[in-house]
């Protein structure tokens, strides 16, 4: 659990500190007064990066550098940054310096904002991104075979670009280890996707009131069990394809998640009010996820996700976050205040 922040140059704060309980953190202030970014400062503490910036984005407008400063448990952290300087982000962790955060190093967090609303109607690149987190969060190595993937990917479409005779003599060992990375991450979603779906139906259902079935279906045109050798056929048979178009156009780069209620894709045929309960029920689902993998309770970062729920899916979630550390964003105190009755700690900004 975080008990302490302090904020130096960071986006909208010249210097400024925050303590927090281990319990329910209500954080409240008008549009613009710095909620998000206090969220996004204790994201940065705890994994290493924003999840909406670049590092150089973090600091504040005109200033050199950046610092954050967090007490976690009996854990002192410091992140700093710079705007002209190699390397640009360091992070000291009880006084030891490191360049990155391996998985073994971040917190576990769970970080729900209105945009996730959207998860269903939003492009497969949001879902693909969505899901993808999850797995780096919940499964050591994930991150490096995604990052060695995109690596791979990357070279292939320079090559591409180059055309059919700088090509033909290349391509095949970058199809091959493409392919490779390609069947590990298509396993690994595959794999998420059964484990969302064991418990996802009970849970929508307790949530909407109603009996219904909410399931996940990862969307690829190849066989789990032989991605690798499909891809690599396919990669090959459409060499001249993508030469053409320039992009690479077979891999899980290119694939979907579709999320259905009752039979029915959710993204076309959900109400309103079923968007909310399901994307509620993957929040619980990450939760759990997040806990199970990492042995501890993640920190939850709620940024004015009560403006969008109402009271039944309010409660619904208040219900779910007994037992952890929870810092909650809103303009409205009291909408928020009447579902907690015991001790919280009150943020005005």
């Amino acid at each position: 659990m975080i008990s302490s922040i302090r904020l130096q140059n960071y986006r909208s704060y010249l210097d400024a500190s925050f303590e927090f309980e281990p319990g329910v953190n209500i954080v409240v202030g008008p549009n613009a007064s710095g909620k998000t970014n206090l969220l996004e400062a204790v994201m940065v503490l705890s994994r290493g990066s924003s999840y909406r910036a670049r590092d150089n984005e973090l600091i504040r407008f005109d200033k050199p550098w950046a610092r954050l400063e967090g007490g976690f448990d009996k854990q002192e952290r410091v992140v700093k940054l710079q705007a002209e300087a190699l390397p640009p982000k360091v992070f000291d962790i009880d006084g030891k310096s490191y360049r990155r955060l391996g998985f073994d190093r971040t917190i576990p967090i769970v970080y729900f904002e209105p945009n996730h609303l959207q998860l269903l109607t939003r492009g497969p690149d949001q879902r693909r991104e969505y899901f993808d987190d999850l797995l780096e969060r919940s499964r050591i190595g994930f991150k490096t075979t995604l990052n060695g993937y995109r690596r791979t990917l990357a070279q292939r479409n320079a090559l591409l670009k180059r055309g059919h005779v700088a090509a033909k003599d290349q391509i095949f060992a970058w199809d091959v280890r493409l392919s490779e990375l390609g069947s590990q991450i298509a396993i690994a979603r595959d794999e998420l996707t059964e484990q969302i779906n064991s418990n996802l139906s009970k849970t929508y259902s307790k949530i909407a009131k109603r009996k219904s079935v909410a399931e996940i279906r990862y969307d690829s045109q190849l066989k789990t069990q032989s991605y690798a050798s499909q891809m690599l056929h396919k990669l090959q048979a459409s060499i001249s394809l993508d030469i053409e178009r320039g992009f690479t156009g077979t891999g899980p780069h290119r694939e979907d998640f579709v999320i259905q209620l009752n039979g029915q894709p959710a993204g076309l045929s959900a109400s309103r009010g079923e968007t909310r309960s399901l994307l509620l029920a993957l929040k619980i689902f990450e939760m759990r996820l997040i806990e199970d993998a990492r042995g501890q309770r993640p920190i939850l970062l709620l940024d004015d996700v009560f403006s969008e729920l109402d009271g039944s899916r309010r409660k619904a979630l208040v219900d779910r976050l007994a037992g952890h550390q929870t810092i909650i964003t809103t303009t409205d105190a009291e909408a928020v205040l009447e579902y907690f009755s015991g001790k919280h700690n009150l943020i005005t900004l």
